[in-house]
């Protein structure tokens, strides 16, 4: 009967499951973009669709944009990304949208005139289109035919082994892709525990797409 009750002290404790989708970093889910396909026929996506397939966690992100909405992220090892947005972001919470994004683009502007262009008053994003190498999104946050504010916010990102604190200025647009639409997320990312001086220190353009609770499982 020895081992019945308790656990070995040499035994290594199980992994936390994190977020809604109860996945431990780690862990894997598996994602399946045949709806996706199927949707985004007669298109022509900015970079190749997404290959069903397994997800391995890699890190884990969470942020708190209100009282009553927390926005979570699985991370692989490509920087790919499942982003899950729910209620409290507790396991088992049930999830109010699913979308995944994969890293398009990356950009590090060299001093001040560089990051004016990009965020300032007048800068790039925000405003109401952005021309992507002649793709052109149109914003999905904000209205009007002015640039609108970004939206902010501190993301706390675990691996496993340490956390960091990543702040983030963004914005979403998106286009018509067949008979659902192409995401492009424009997101400055400054590492806090790096305590950098500069504005940012990087500008990341992601491609993303809207799923369902169903497309994307553990195993």
């Amino acid at each position: 009967m020895i081992g019945w009750f308790g656990r070995d002290k040499n035994e290594k404790p199980l992994p936390r499951e994190l977020g809604p989708l109860s996945a431990a970093v780690g862990g894997a889910l598996e994602i399946d973009f045949l709806s996706l396909e199927a949707e985004a026929l007669g298109g022509e996506p900015a970079m190749p669709l997404p290959l069903s397939g397994p997800f391995i966690i890699a890190g884990y992100g969470e942020i708190s944009l209100d009282a009553a909405t927390v926005l979570s992220r699985y991370y692989d090892e490509d920087h790919r990304m499942i982003q899950v947005m729910s209620t409290s972001g507790q396991p088992g919470d049930a999830v109010d949208d699913i979308s995944f994004y994969q890293p398009w683009d990356s950009v590090v502007p060299t001093g001040q005139s560089e990051w004016r262009r990009w965020t300032g008053p007048d800068g790039l994003i925000g405003q109401p289109s952005y021309d992507a190498d002649g793709i052109l999104y149109s914003r999905f946050w904000g209205e009007g035919p002015e640039r609108a504010q970004l939206v902010e916010f501190v993301e706390k990102v675990d691996d496993g082994e340490e956390q960091r604190s990543i702040h983030q200025t963004c914005m979403l647009y998106y286009r018509p892709l067949g008979s659902t639409r192409e995401m492009l997320l424009i997101n400055v990312e400054r590492d806090l525990d790096l305590r950098q001086s500069q504005a940012g220190s990087s500008v990341e353009f992601l491609i993303g797409y809207g799923l369902t609770p169903a497309d994307v499982r553990r195993v």
